[in-house]
């Protein structure tokens, strides 16, 4: 038998469904990838239920032509201007076991994480996710897992994920609309990063940014776990909107555009490259300036960077990051975005976030926007533990973020 797990990723300007199958063996293979077309969100927030039922009812019936199977459950992504995190620390004391023993256990550890989680949060929001980042025994600090260490007291310190209560209702409902059960909800930031950045990066200190349509997320992951995630206003739909006002297109035309003969850094364009453009109405073509249209790109993607350098600032300022700055989502495939985003930051440690290959249909999801979706997959992956089959094999490492205490991070849905 095999075990199919349904990623289902809603964006301010697309919607992708992925189909991955898990096999008796442990092996994850894709095999099915559905694209729809988001007219239904603003920011990451749903104005309109009926155009995104639609646009999910599109990417599912597409996945599901290509896989051959019926979806009827997925693990969704929640994302948005409404997604906040903060930092928080619990203590509680070991409990004695008897005789004076004082073996830290996972009820012990489940007891300070639930002590970290009590933060005084606005009625309106609720808890989506709580990532431990390392836990103090008796003054002893950054431990990783405390399970077994004898101690009096344990502190953890801990990332908490806030969302909008409505806004996480709304794509749960038009999910649910659409004929499917939702199994979980996870922050696609958090997902992004299962996907494209390693262990190693994870350790060192690395800055994930992923540009949607309409948001950028930034995810800091430091020792493992993330210490900033925020949520811009801003994303790819804005480098659209400027070409669009500034040169007088309509919004499709500039989308066209950006698409085939977008570039954000000026010395990647040749001077005096001109682009011929259909008019309405049967007039001649107008003639857009290659450079021009840089020009207004690069404005643009270097203040959505520059807007992430500041918000990053209080974190980089105390801290060495030695891992990478990782960009993914739409927006990173843009030519000359790296060379841009390596400039502003002042670090040639820029790359490209793809996701790593699986078996099945490579092509059609090794590409910076299938970040998320992606990593919903493998999240659900490995929460779900060992197959039958993979119990007879050598453990492997399950992931920094979601291995370390399984069921650490709360579901919205339990």
């Amino acid at each position: 038998m095999s075990d199919v797990i349904v990623g289902l990723d809603i964006g301010t300007s697309a919607i992708r469904a992925v189909v991955a199958e898990r096999l008796e063996t442990g092996v994850l293979q894709i095999i099915g990838v559905g694209h729809g077309v988001s007219q239904g969100l603003r920011k990451g927030a749903v104005v309109n239920i009926e155009k995104t039922v639609q646009g999910i009812h599109e990417a599912v019936e597409a996945a599901e032509m290509m896989s051959g199977m019926e979806i009827t459950h997925c693990i969704t992504g929640v994302g948005g201007t409404h997604i906040d995190g903060l930092n928080s620390r619990g203590i509680v004391a070991v409990t004695d076991k008897g005789k004076g023993n004082r073996e830290i256990d996972q009820q012990d550890i489940a007891r300070v994480i639930e002590a970290a989680k009590a933060v005084v949060i606005p009625l309106d929001r609720r808890v989506m996710h709580v990532v431990p980042q390392a836990f103090i025994v008796d003054d002893q600090r950054g431990i990783k897992d405390p399970r077994n260490m004898i101690g009096v007291r344990i502190e953890a310190e801990v990332h908490i994920i806030t969302a909008s209560i409505t806004c996480v209702n709304n794509i749960v409902d038009c999910v649910k609309r659409a004929n499917l059960q939702v199994d979980t909800s996870m922050y696609h930031g958090l997902a992004a990063v299962e996907s494209v950045m390693t262990e190693e990066e994870q350790e060192l200190g690395s800055v994930l940014i992923d540009i949607g349509g309409g948001t950028t997320d930034i995810v800091v992951m430091i020792g493992g776990a993330p210490v900033l995630t925020a949520v811009l206003p801003v994303g790819g739909s804005h480098v659209t909107n400027d070409l669009a006002i500034v040169k007088g297109l309509s919004n499709e035309t500039a989308e066209k555009l950006k698409t085939t003969d977008g570039c954000c850094w000026m010395p990647l364009i040749e001077e005096g490259e001109p682009i011929l453009i259909p008019s309405p109405g049967g007039r001649a073509p107008m003639q857009l300036d290659k450079l021009d249209m840089c020009e207004i790109f690069q404005a643009r993607m270097a203040e959505i960077f520059t807007m992430v350098k500041d918000k990053i600032s209080p974190v980089s300022s105390s801290t060495r990051f030695a891992g990478n700055i990782i960009l993914c989502g739409g927006g990173s495939r843009l030519p000359g975005v790296v060379e841009l985003a390596s400039d502003i930051f002042g670090t040639s440690a820029v790359r490209l976030g793809i996701p790593g290959t699986f078996g099945g249909l490579t092509g059609e999801y090794r590409s910076p926007e299938f970040a998320a979706v992606l990593g919903l997959i493998l999240s659900q992956y490995k929460q779900r533990g060992p197959s039958r089959e993979e119990k007879k094999l050598p453990d492997v490492d399950s992931g920094k973020i979601f291995g370390k205490i399984r069921g650490a991070w709360k579901n919205l849905f339990e």
